[in-house]
């Protein structure tokens, strides 16, 4: 489970800003929403947390940033000598800041091992990465590495807890590679972990990286994972009794452009296709519709079940971008709480989400307080995020209401000219 993140320096989050997954002392909801992890330094991990904010105030930021993070573990490796990283984009807004490296850090836990991970870079190369590890209580400094401007090499420190071939590892990473992924790659165990945690338990769900609808699709030609599908478009009111995937052999024609040339291939070719068709029953008759027959709001929800209830099943962390995009807030709330049912979600799965369904603030049973946050765009342009218990809210009190009222801030800034409003 992934217990906090921190970033600093990328796009409009300047100064460093933590999310947050340790629950509070308040035992609220604590059953549904939190998960006992048996350790001290954090008794309890949230399963959900929501972040709210105007638009253009650094949200989908915070999303990218750990999906940025994602991506240098995964691919940094395979880097040639010399190759820079894309799309790494420091503040802009102040000649300081563009300077400097951009830094990562997750926390997370492991089979009950607690590991703080992080690392800085610039375009051109690693500046440092550092591996705490907390098998007790005093954390173990497994290895720490740090870039020596004088030197003009990567200085390196390893622990003694830190095992297998250290030299061959540092020797093998170059300067715009991770010392992470580099060891993973040649058969590091003790690293594994963590590495792991990126590539195959953490799912992120934003514009630049959309539900797959295959996935779902492939979940639907097998009968109890259909069977979920279909029962949970029926728990959200959609009068769906079944679904059907036929395969068909179809012509597929393909057009490719030589942008040298400006040449125009155009080559069709027999390949298997997926219809999926929907089974509509009502007490008045009965009706098939294709997939594009079906609303936006439907086929969203279709291609983010199959991903959530396997998600539910493996106990991943799932972050994505406006969950409420197409989907009634009714939807968003039975999402949300199927992370928070322990029957349904028995592996310790997260869900991190931005929106601006303010009504979710004041569902009845849904969120804690310690599971809202919101992020505020200063004058300066650079993004703050902080919880809603800074305001130490009352237990009873009207969220929404006090959101929408400017008593947490995070709204946009409209003035009366915006409006059309004459004076």
């Amino acid at each position: 489970m992934l217990v906090e993140f921190r970033i600093k320096n990328f796009r409009s989050l300047r100064d460093e800003q933590v999310l947050s997954l340790v629950a509070s002392n308040d035992n609220t909801l604590l059953e549904n929403n939190a998960q006992g992890t048996g350790l001290k330094a954090a008794p309890h991990l949230l399963k959900s947390a929501v972040v709210y904010g105007a638009n253009a105030s650094g949200k989908s930021n915070l999303i990218k940033a750990l999906q940025y993070m994602r991506g240098v573990v995964l691919e940094s490796a395979a880097l040639q000598p010399g190759q820079t990283f894309d799309r790494l984009h420091p503040f802009k807004l102040d000649a300081t800041s563009s300077a400097l490296p951009t830094e990562f850090e997750v926390t997370l836990i492991i089979d009950n091992v607690r590991y703080q991970y992080g690392f800085a870079m610039t375009t051109q190369r690693i500046v440092s990465e550092h591996l705490l590890v907390y098998k007790a209580f005093k954390p173990q400094r497994w290895f720490e590495r740090h870039f020596d401007a004088e030197k003009g090499k990567d200085v390196y420190d390893f622990g003694s807890n830190m095992k297998g071939a250290k030299n061959l590892w540092e020797g093998a990473t170059r300067p715009n590679a991770l010392f992470l992924s580099m060891a993973v790659q040649l058969n590091s165990e003790a690293l594994r972990p963590v590495f792991d945690w990126f590539v195959n338990r953490l799912v992120i769900f934003n514009e630049q990286s959309p539900p797959s609808p295959q996935f779902s699709v492939q979940m639907l030609k097998k009968e109890e994972q259909r069977n979920a599908i279909c029962e949970l478009l029926n728990a959200a009111d959609i009068s769906i009794a079944d679904i059907e995937v036929a395969t068909k052999q179809a012509m597929v024609h393909t057009i490719k452009f030589d942008l040298t040339t400006g040449k125009r291939e155009e080559t069709a070719s027999e390949e298997a296709v997926d219809e999926v068709k929907f089974h509509h029953i009502t007490e008045h008759g009965e009706a098939v519709f294709d997939l594009m027959d079906e609303s936006s709001g439907t086929r969203n929800l279709l291609f983010l079940t199959g991903p959530i209830l396997d998600i539910l099943n493996k106990g991943l962390t799932l972050v994505v971008d406006e969950l409420d995009t197409s989907l009634h807030t009714r939807l968003v709330q039975a999402l949300v709480r199927l992370f928070h049912r322990p029957e349904v979600n028995t592996g310790g799965a997260q869900l991190i989400f931005t929106t601006h369904d303010t009504s979710l603030l004041d569902a009845y049973g849904l969120l804690r307080r310690d599971q809202v946050w919101f992020v505020e765009k200063r004058p300066d342009q650079s993004s703050s995020l902080y919880p809603l218990l800074d305001f130490s809210p009352r237990k009873n009190e009207a969220l929404e209401r006090g959101y929408l009222q400017g008593r947490y801030g995070a709204l946009p800034f409209l003035r009366n000219q915006d409006l059309g409003v004459k004076h």
